[in-house]
């Protein structure tokens, strides 16, 4: 795989700025949880980023701010819907994941639960402010990924587990990008469960599930 801290070094510094979309900041710290080179190169980013606000002059808060944004923390922490650890499946699987993706697994789960849109594939949609479509896949051992093109850039990060496809294996930290142009299959690896967060704009499926995805207006 090629090397994530100098290949991504723009992306980690819009993290370390603040600047970065929640879907993409989401994907910098769980991949930062895996690697030891992304958590350097994030740190370094953050290290200079400090430097510059620093020599930033200081604007004044507006009165009662600091409450205000206690009280949106805690109004937001009500609404969280609830589900006993027990009815959730895979729980145990999910509870070794970076921990950045747990609780947000937890969430999307008691919202909505898995989607399952092929044999052997799930999926959850953790809603999260993103411009981008942000989800949790779990592929079982020896399923297959629908051949499917994108709408957008696609970034695929491997939390556990691993998958092939024609461009390569890709295992746990391993960051897979794909574009418009790219039409791939990604089949899980044999072994442990493959669990991965994908970014993209849109997956287009191809042959006959894109025939499927086109009749129903997606």
């Amino acid at each position: 795989m090629t090397d994530p801290a100098s290949q991504y070094s723009e992306l980690y510094a819009a993290y370390a700025a603040g600047t970065l979309d929640p879907g993409y900041a989401l994907m910098v710290e769980t991949q930062g949880a895996l690697r030891d080179d992304v958590r350097q190169s994030v740190a370094v980013s953050e290290a200079a980023a400090g430097m510059l606000l620093e020599a930033e002059e200081a604007a004044p808060m507006a009165e009662g701010a600091l409450d205000r944004v206690f009280a949106a923390i805690d109004a937001g922490a009500a609404k969280t819907p609830q589900r006993a650890a027990a009815e959730m499946p895979e729980i145990n699987e999910i509870e070794r994941l970076p921990e950045p993706v747990v609780k947000l697994a937890r969430d999307a789960f008691a919202r909505g639960g898995w989607k399952r849109p092929a044999r052997g594939i799930s999926r959850l949609n953790l809603d999260i402010g993103s411009d981008a479509r942000v989800e949790l896949y779990r592929i079982q051992p020896g399923a297959t990924v629908p051949r499917h093109t994108h709408g957008a850039q696609e970034y695929t990060l491997v939390l556990a587990g691993g998958y092939s496809d024609a461009t390569g294996s890709y295992g746990p930290g391993d960051l897979a990008v794909k574009g418009p142009d790219d039409t791939h299959v990604p089949v899980g690896d044999e072994g442990e469960v493959c669990y991965a967060l994908i970014i993209h704009g849109g997956l287009r499926l191809t042959g006959a599930m894109g025939l499927v995805q086109r009749l129903m207006g997606r």
